[in-house]
């Protein structure tokens, strides 16, 4: 991909109606609706939604996730837009999370004209996690492919590249259990944009700023790369030999590729399992 230094005129590529910032969060409203791209409305209970992100910060966050080229259906008689989950197998949405969405649940996680809200909006959002990211790939997570591409417009735009990004550790908050998005935006660890996960038992950012915090280079260019960035961290995010759920989960997490469904897994993993608080977990890196 070309650096994003070389684009002189920030959103020159890609012009959005709303913010850029804004825009991303509102680009995928479309899937919440079960329709294609270019198929979805313009307009959202006022606001414009579905509009192309710029600098290709969308088409970069889908191959975090997905296989270039054209798609196949990968889980046979599921072709719907609710989430796979790759703990139970099963399907992740729960009826309150349906009935929330065919009537418009989803409205505050677009219709905010503040980015670090929206943000915060979907870091604590249970509905957007109820979500695929594509129908061919049902244990992708829309909520974190919006997230990911957030966080890369976000350092593309501050004329970052690809190649300059890490993924980068914070310590889990207890408050991050209670999904509130006033916490979120008081929070210590939580970057606006560049904050892709939030959980009591760790926070993860991409950033191009990791400073001294456990980090490891994203590499090259977007890739199926989730297992080998985290298997390159600087340090360990929690100690895998404190107690037997740690050691699933970091050996689950050596090997998923897709960066939405490993970030979901996380965030599934911890609030399943019923996982003790950041105040009671012991971090590897403390």
């Amino acid at each position: 991909m070309g650096d994003a230094r070389d684009l002189v005129d920030a959103d020159a590529v890609g012009e959005t109606v709303a913010d850029p910032m804004v825009a991303v969060y509102r680009h995928d409203v479309h899937k919440m609706n079960g329709r294609r791209h270019g198929s979805g409305a313009e307009v959202y209970h006022g606001v414009p939604v579905n509009e192309a992100v710029p600098r290709g910060a969308d088409g970069d966050a889908a191959l975090l996730s997905r296989p270039p080229g054209e798609p196949e259906q990968t889980v046979a008689n599921h072709s719907f837009p609710y989430r796979l989950s790759l703990l139970t197998g099963e399907s992740a949405t729960e009826p309150d999370r349906i009935e929330a969405a065919g009537n418009g649940g989803f409205r505050s996680l677009v219709v905010s004209d503040d980015a670090p809200r929206l943000h915060a909006t979907w870091l604590t959002s249970d509905v957007a996690a109820a979500f695929n990211e594509s129908v061919y790939y049902p244990y992708t997570s829309l909520k974190y492919h919006v997230l990911l591409t957030a966080a890369l417009l976000s350092e593309y735009r501050a004329g970052r590249s690809f190649d300059e990004l890490f993924l980068a550790v914070w310590p889990g908050e207890p408050t991050a259990a209670d999904a509130d998005v006033e916490a979120a935006l008081d929070s210590g660890v939580v970057s606006p944009y560049r904050t892709v996960l939030w959980s009591p038992l760790v926070t993860l950012a991409v950033t191009s700023d990791p400073g001294d915090r456990p980090a490891a280079r994203l590499g090259p260019g977007p890739a199926r790369s989730f297992a080998d960035v985290w298997s390159r961290l600087s340090q360990e995010p929690f100690d895998v030999d404190e107690a037997r759920e740690w050691m699933v989960l970091d050996a689950q997490l050596r090997r998923l590729r897709s960066w939405s469904t490993a970030l979901q897994y996380i965030a599934e993993f911890v609030s399943w399992r019923s996982m003790p608080r950041a105040a009671e977990v012991k971090q590897g890196w403390s």
